[in-house]
């Protein structure tokens, strides 16, 4: 796709400084960025390369003071690294093409299910009886959806998704390749002959709109009622989620990070990777918590930054840092 300055200010709602008919086909970051390709600048650190790029287009903020000549046309922008992030959105957003596809080799039973218009399945996937899909929905190849799963308008579920019978999922939901939605939490009774006893889980996983789930992540469907995911929220490549635990909108969680059955997370928190919360417990809203930081109890305060394990804040942490490798001088 070719893209003019004077269409990304249009667009992007900026201002040209330069030849406003120059044209770009593709991204670039700003250090690699060539002829025909667009750029954007928004971290100081990369300033250098402003005046060495060959890009022929390039997004700046607004507020942007050039020390040297630019080389390429600038289009000057409130916020270069959100007008990047909604170009690629535009961008990507044109090359799909929705259209009514049912693979011939797919299992989707046009009988007891309700599909939207232009719904896209691919080969090789099962769809269940009485399952409901939304318009533009696109399923990729090797999809499993149990029976009486309700998905909504505008989601992609990527190849090797399977998803159990009765999940709910909300409208523009993206789940990528080999992440299971609703498998049995791990819930075991312990026997007085030191053997388990398995506890059935009857509930489901209700996920938003607005949520995307990385490749290989798990979320488990609830014992009783359901373990929810609100609207908003941003699930990283291989996290778990256990059965009952409750997600608050627009909180976003990097790799590899675990949580516990039945715990209640606020929204607009943010964890590193590798973070593990325990069971039963309570993280307010807007808690940011650092790589590899476990939370082991009840978080009381809102807002806080967290870090170590046991969990403790920010600034204690680093405190007790300096003290731990002054502990270790001669």
């Amino acid at each position: 796709m070719e893209l003019t300055a004077k269409f990304l200010a249009q667009y992007l709602n900026g201002t040209v400084e330069g030849d406003p008919e120059a044209k770009a086909s593709k991204f670039a970051k700003i250090e690699h960025a060539k002829p025909g390709s667009l750029c954007f600048f928004a971290n100081p650190k990369y300033e250098e390369y402003v005046y060495t790029n060959q890009a022929s287009i390039i997004l700046v903020n607004k507020d942007f003071v050039p020390k040297k000549p630019v080389a390429p046309t600038m289009v000057r922008v409130e916020n270069a690294y959100t007008a990047v992030s909604q170009l690629l959105k535009y961008v990507s957003d044109q090359k799909k093409q929705y259209r009514r596809h049912r693979s011939l080799r797919s299992i989707w039973h046009p009988l007891t299910s309700k599909y939207g218009k232009r719904v896209y399945i691919g080969a090789f996937s099962r769809i269940g009886r009485h399952v409901t899909v939304g318009d533009n929905t696109i399923i990729h190849g090797n999809v499993t959806i149990g029976d009486g799963c309700t998905i909504g308008k505008n989601c992609i579920i990527y190849p090797g998704v399977h998803i159990y019978p009765g999940m709910v999922i909300g409208d523009r939901v993206i789940i990528h390749s080999g992440a299971v939605i609703g498998a049995d939490g791990f819930g075991n009774a312990p026997q007085p002959d030191g053997t388990w006893q398995k506890i059935e889980h009857l509930g489901n996983v209700v996920i938003g709109n607005d949520v995307e789930i990385g490749a290989n992540t798990t979320i488990d469907r609830a014992q009783m009622e359901s373990t929810i995911i609100e609207d908003g929220v941003k699930i990283d490549n291989l996290c778990m989620i256990a059965h009952n635990v409750i997600i608050g909108r627009n909180t976003a969680m990097a790799a590899m990070t675990g949580i516990a059955g039945s715990t209640k997370i606020g929204k607009n928190c943010i964890f590193g990777g590798q973070v593990g919360i325990a069971g039963h417990l309570n993280v307010p809203d807007n808690t940011t918590a650092g790589a590899q930081t476990g939370i082991f109890g009840n978080i009381r305060k809102s807002g806080e930054m967290l870090l170590g394990s046991p969990a403790i804040p920010a600034k204690q942490f680093w405190r007790a840092m300096v003290k731990f490798k002054q502990s270790g001088e001669e």
